[in-house]
């Protein structure tokens, strides 16, 4: 099993057809696609690389990422995608601990000599003439797939690290087929017309969801700017097609901002969006609930990690648009049911399953989950046990199998023996009309163990006032889960993937 057969084999199918849009403008049809693919695993073969050995891409978005993730599959290499918002430092931190022997960017992400790479046997630019030789087809014998097993390692992706160093995700050629089979029956079915438009970072989420989007013939699309621009995806999806693609949280309340200011309705957003996935932080009830409002059943929500790459639970299209049913409220604010591939329980600390209802420790099992941690058996032995994945996030399942997650274990607040989980406040914050963004957090205190701190940034010209805050809690929630200060603040630090650090919120309280 290679994933580069997906590739080969649509090249064979349909070689003529337009497969990888910059922008509007078509760059390479699938049967080009697989040419410069081959090329690309020949010459890594040719200079010395091993089936197995690793290969980063430090790049923006960029068409040819598609070109050479699939030409390392197609040597038998393994990927290691690298956030282009990294600083150079935390890059080359990753290349060293990874092992990679080839390192390709892009101008941006390593300027000048890139020497940083010094554990690399090579470093390339991919916009360089260099890379474009590299990729030229010199009419010789195109080189067969390597030979790969399942289980053989295909993508080490390397965890966001909000607290210390990241770890290395071992995924294999199984995982990542799974999670491709996954997204047709559970997220979202694919025809040939479809465009997947790569405006998140092609390092995470979206850049895997290639395979599905291959396995059916679609389209590839990164966006000219290489990033996400409302503007320019509404304009894209219009010339090409409906678009789909993943987008964290954040991004979709950027993309609806910008679809309601310029007066589009849900007819109109479906010109330009087909599918529009979301997942990898919090979304709130209120802000999904104005998406649908202004953009229509565009939307689909998935809860997974790096660890199960894109696969854990669904909330599908359906459920969003089921505002008759009567758990309908309890549902829009959990993240849906088991996907096919996976089985998901919550536990006590002991891994001993909880009553419905109950609170406790997510764990999911299923063939898209991790093979381990690379080159740290300890957190790999505690992370996998049993045949289980042990995430580290609190939820609860409802009776039809709903899971309505809580917090990261770590992120829970006790104050004065009780458990507040920071969502809980944070959704009833984000009930006020002023407020874009909230994030609550706990702060050591001695008579109670900790007390409530929330952040909150104001919408664009608003003015936020404490107390009116602090009565829009106590109508919402119990009176001990409440704020006991409100911190009003311009922005939430992010990390490079929009998920809010409440590390640096709660390092923050230590230090004022």
């Amino acid at each position: 099993m290679n994933l580069a057969h997906l590739l080969h084999r649509m090249a064979r199918m349909d070689p003529q057809r337009p497969a990888i849009y910059s922008g509007a403008r078509p760059v390479a049809t699938h049967g080009e696609w697989a040419a410069r693919s081959a090329r690309v695993g020949q010459r890594l073969l040719a200079a010395g690389l091993l089936p197995g050995d690793r290969v980063a891409l430090f790049m923006r978005n960029h068409p040819r990422t598609l070109e050479l993730m699939f030409g390392a599959w197609w040597a038998g290499l393994v990927v290691v995608p690298i956030n282009a918002k990294l600083h150079l430092r935390e890059a080359d931190w990753i290349v060293d601990h990874a092992q990679a022997r080839w390192v390709f960017v892009t101008s941006d992400t390593a300027p000048g000599d890139a020497s940083a790479f010094a554990a690399a046997d090579g470093v390339m630019d991919a916009d360089s003439a260099d890379c474009d030789a590299w990729m030229q087809d010199d009419e010789g014998a195109v080189p067969p797939v390597a030979d790969r097993a399942p289980d053989d390692l295909a993508w080490l992706f390397y965890t966001s690290g909000t607290t210390g160093r990241p770890k290395g995700v071992m995924l294999t050629h199984r995982n990542l087929m799974t999670m491709g089979l996954a997204y047709f029956n559970d997220v979202d079915p694919v025809a040939r017309q479809d465009v997947m438009a790569y405006a998140a970072p092609m390092s995470h989420g979206a850049g895997i969801y290639a395979i599905p989007h291959l396995m059916a013939g679609a389209r590839h699309a990164v966006p000219a700017s290489g990033g996400f621009d409302p503007a320019e995806l509404l304009a894209l999806g219009r010339e090409l097609g409906p678009l789909s693609l993943f987008a964290a949280p954040t991004i979709v309340k950027r993309l609806v901002d910008q679809a309601e200011a310029a007066g589009e309705t849900p007819a109109s957003c479906a010109a330009a969006f087909k599918t529009i996935v979301y997942g990898g932080a919090p979304m709130y009830a209120a802000d999904i609930q104005r998406a649908l409002r202004v953009m229509g059943p565009r939307f689909v929500q998935i809860y997974g990690q790096g660890e199960s790459p894109m696969v854990g639970t669904v909330l599908s299209r359906g459920h969003l648009m089921d505002s008759g049913h009567p758990q309908y409220a309890a549902r829009l604010a959990s993240v849906g049911v088991a996907q096919t591939p996976a089985l998901v329980r919550v536990t006590d600390a002991e891994g001993r399953d909880l009553p419905l209802g109950e609170i406790g420790e997510v764990l999911i099992s299923g063939d898209s989950v991790m093979a381990g941690y690379w080159r740290n058996p300890e957190a790999t032995a505690a992370a996998l046990r049993g045949g289980w994945l042990f995430t580290g996030d609190m939820g609860a399942l409802d009776t039809s199998g709903f899971l309505t997650l809580k917090d990261r274990s770590k992120d829970l607040i006790i104050s004065g023996g009780s458990n507040i989980y920071p969502r809980e406040v944070e959704e009833a914050l984000l009930q006020h009309p002023d407020v874009a963004e909230a994030a609550v957090v706990g702060e050591y205190d001695a008579e109670w163990g900790e007390t409530v701190v929330a952040f909150v940034v104001a919408r664009a010209g608003a003015v936020l006032d404490a107390a009116a805050l602090d009565a829009l809690c106590l109508a919402q929630i119990a009176r001990f889960k409440r704020p006991k200060r409100y911190e009003l603040v311009a922005s939430l630090p992010k990390n490079h993937y929009g998920k809010v650090l409440k590390t640096e919120l709660r390092q923050r309280l230590k230090t004022a």
